[in-house]
């Protein structure tokens, strides 16, 4: 997942010098990537298709039955619809959304297929990675889980601040977060970390910013 190579401690080491990228670090018994479920088993809104089918098959069946229009490109709506948690809940819209930003290259505002087939690849591996992270096997993260998951990746945050996050993140009010709130959690805090790395350019772990550069890297990471 080139994505989220360079994932580093931010307080312990340079950045990016820690965290091997996903697909090459065994967290579990497996590396991330080989433990996902093929397309037409139940997982992000496969139905039943074609089970003798190709998976770039089955993969287009699937993009054709959210495509409501037939317009052959996924609106944000109609992504929402092809990514589902592993209760069958829907993706947040924030995490929709976050992915369409991504993985439209072109800046269509839309995904067609070939981008569609990028973004699915990313979000098995990072299914891999959550199921290696819940080790209840519970279907969501706990405050402990996170607390390793992070930890894993380089960061190592205070517990205050992993409770807020778990605060901001909790749908449901169980003191846990879903599969599609931890990938938008992990991908966040990367992408604030990027931004506050290219401030900090002594790599200290601190740094003085203005009013607006403030909101500038605020409003570029939303």
């Amino acid at each position: 997942m080139s994505y989220n190579q360079g994932y580093g401690g931010y307080q312990q080491q340079p950045y990016g010098q820690q965290q091997q990228g996903y697909g090459q670090q065994p967290y579990g018994q497996q590396p991330y990537g080989q433990q996902q479920q093929g397309y037409g088993q139940q997982g992000y809104g496969q139905q039943q298709y074609a089970t003798q089918s190709s998976p770039e098959a089955s993969l287009r069946q699937w993009f054709d039955a959210v495509d409501a229009d037939r317009s052959g490109q996924l609106s944000t709506e109609e992504l929402q619809r092809a990514l589902i948690n592993g209760d069958w809940s829907p993706f947040n819209y924030e995490t929709v959304r976050l992915m369409m930003n991504m993985f439209d290259t072109d800046n269509s505002g839309q995904i067609n297929f070939a981008e569609f087939s990028g973004l699915w690849k990313y979000i098995e591996e990072w299914r891999a990675c959550f199921r290696a992270f819940d080790r209840d096997q519970s279907g969501s993260i706990d405050f402990d889980e996170l607390r390793t998951a992070m930890r894993s990746f380089g960061y190592h945050l205070s517990d205050n601040f992993l409770k807020l996050l778990i605060k901001k993140y909790d749908k449901n009010g169980r003191g846990d977060v879903s599969f599609d709130n931890f990938v938008q959690i992990a991908v966040t805090v990367k992408s604030l970390t990027d931004a506050f790395m290219r401030i900090d350019t002594e790599k200290k772990g601190y740094a003085t910013i203005g009013y607006e550069q403030f909101l500038e890297l605020v409003v570029s990471n939303r």
